[in-house]
């Protein structure tokens, strides 16, 4: 009970420094981090550092690169009026009512294969100029690009996640692609309606909604042409899905010098660096000064910083979190209820991923946990394997907030506050979440 009681307490601890006291996140999330691992009675103190150095280094060597590159583009994006571009076409296709919708859609098609945090970077440049076009709030374009990435990514296959589980559980990827689409259309329905109805009702400031402004064909003057905008954006996505599509079991790309080629340009460092050298292209001249240190490239630089090092934060508290077997105590005593059946994968994802903030680690955690109960639990067939899989991911999106590097990434690139984080992301996870989690329900009383 003292692990469970020092999670609640560290979470407050977040939520109370940042939010009301006004600390950086990054120093909050670090003293969170170290004092559970001290207060926790499992980890000796050599043990809790380790575990922050792990946790940090893991977490920014996985998306550092991609943050730093994904803000990049975004510069050159908005100072070459490309985003603007973008904002101007996509408006003439979806017309102005439906950009909270256009922007779910866009980032439920994208997170398929590529990690909602990567996606959120290289699509937030669009979602605000889209918000100033249409004079909408950000946090309300924020949330839809948001969610809509957030539910395949925990969903639908080639996502690392639910690929895992699936191999874990011997499921059919075919099957969880076909019994995740409703569930996964269910949650993006959902995702949108919270961003364009509830969040509306909401009381909030936006500071960054100030000084809007409509843009018109006409304005657009210099910047560059549709085409040259939607490379640096689309080209890195079209590359690690092609990555992601080449190791699929049947290796359609084969595996000669071709795979090994796509393997290696898909990878999302890779990608996303690519798609820095084509924004390189987007000014009508290209000079030093815009890639010096003042320039355009340092002031994309220093805007990554902060979120990088934040991002790097939330790893560490994490890491420590895992690490100090909280996620253990949570499967053991979860895992001793019977007769839940198909809940019972929900409720241990669901624990693991709000204990320790990875949605991959708690989609994988649960299916190696749940496995050997499958026959017990009358959930041996193909089809009921499968829904498996599709439930451990619903169950995983529950809930998104300071201890998931994809909180920080959402808050922080779209200006919004920690508090606002808390009120907006973690409960727009958590509503997303429960609608995937009865469309689970509801296709298990219909199919078995």
């Amino acid at each position: 009970m003292w692990l469970f009681l020092l999670l609640i307490l560290s979470i407050l601890f977040i939520i109370i420094t940042t939010s009301r006291l006004k600390w950086h996140p990054f120093f909050a999330l670090l003293i969170a981090a170290i004092g559970f691992g001290l207060l926790s009675g499992t980890m000796q103190p050599n043990q809790v550092i380790s575990s922050v150095n792990t946790g940090f280094g893991n977490t920014i060597g996985y998306i550092g690169i991609v943050i730093l590159a994904g803000s990049i583009i975004g510069k050159f994006l908005e100072k070459t009026g490309g985003a603007r571009r973008i904002a101007h076409h996509a408006l003439k296709m979806t017309g102005r009512k439906n950009v909270p919708l256009a922007l779910s859609i866009v980032g439920y098609i994208v997170s398929i294969p590529v990690f909602c945090d990567s996606a959120f970077i290289i699509l937030i440049p669009l979602a605000k100029a889209l918000s100033r076009q249409v004079r909408i709030s950000m946090i309300v374009s924020a949330m839809a690009l948001s969610l809509g990435l957030y539910v395949t990514h925990s969903v639908i296959p080639p996502t690392p996640g639910p690929v895992a589980a699936a191999g874990l559980l011997e499921a059919d990827l075919g099957w969880v692609i076909l019994l995740g689409l409703p569930v996964s259309l269910a949650g993006l329905l959902a995702g949108w309606l919270y961003a364009v109805k509830m969040i509306p009702a909401m009381k909030y400031s936006m500071p960054s909604e100030e000084n809007r402004e409509e843009i018109s064909g006409e304005e657009l003057g210099d910047a560059p042409s549709l085409i040259k905008s939607v490379i640096p954006i689309l080209l890195p996505i079209l590359l690690i899905v092609l990555r992601s599509v080449s190791e699929l079991p049947n290796h359609p790309f084969g595996e000669a010098t071709a795979a090994v080629i796509i393997s290696f340009i898909g990878q999302p460092v890779v990608a996303l660096m690519i798609g820095v050298l084509f924004s390189f292209l987007l000014p009508r001249k290209l000079t030093s000064s815009m890639l010096s240190g003042t320039g355009w490239l340092g002031e994309g630089v220093l805007a990554a910083a902060s979120i990088i090092i934040i991002t790097g934060c939330g790893g560490a508290f994490g890491r420590v979190l895992q690490d100090s077997g909280i996620s253990v105590i949570i499967e053991e005593n979860i895992g001793h209820v019977k007769g839940l059946s198909i809940l019972l994968p929900v409720l241990i994802a669901a624990a693991l991923k709000s204990a320790q903030g990875s949605g991959t680690v708690a989609i994988i955690t649960t299916a190696s946990l749940v496995a050997p109960m499958l026959i017990s639990l009358g959930l041996d067939s193909t089809m009921a394997r499968a829904l498996v899989v599709v439930a451990i991911g619903s169950g995983s999106m529950m809930a998104s907030h300071a201890n998931d590097s994809y909180f920080w990434v959402v808050t922080q690139f779209s200006g919004m506050t920690v508090n606002q984080g808390y009120k907006f992301q973690t409960l727009g996870t958590l509503f997303v979440g429960i609608i995937s989690v009865m469309a689970t329900w509801i296709l298990y009383i219909l199919i078995l």
